[in-house]
């Protein structure tokens, strides 16, 4: 896929997420859950055809694990008076656990090597 096909698809998943957290928003359960799926798939479509660039794998396994906190707490105010808070917190530090592995071990070494 070209980049320019990428940052469609991107964008695609950018509308997608929307549509979901509106649905959220607005209380519309069954269409913010179907909304789960394509959202998600396409985050890790994304991430596998960016596997081979550090800095993008790092950047959308983060966006998946975005997806996923976000996901769950959209689940949790649905059907369970927001109990599934605490587990979407784990997804939350899950990303920022990526970044910040990105940002303070592996870009350093990258440049380390481009020196």
């Amino acid at each position: 896929m070209a980049i320019k096909n990428i940052r469609a698809y991107e964008n695609l998943h950018i509308v997608l997420w929307l549509v979901k957290d509106t649905c959220w928003v607005m209380d519309f359960k069954t269409a913010g859950l179907i909304m789960i799926f394509p959202t998600i798939l396409v985050a890790l479509h994304i991430t596998w055809l960016h596997r081979k660039e550090v800095t993008e794998l790092y950047h959308n396994l983060a966006v998946v694990a975005w997806i996923c906190a976000n996901t769950t707490w959209m689940i949790g105010e649905f059907f369970y008076n927001d109990t599934l808070r605490p587990i979407a917190t784990v997804f939350f530090t899950i990303g920022l656990i990526l970044v910040a592995i990105y940002y303070l071990i592996v870009r350093p070494s990258l440049r380390k090597k481009g020196n």
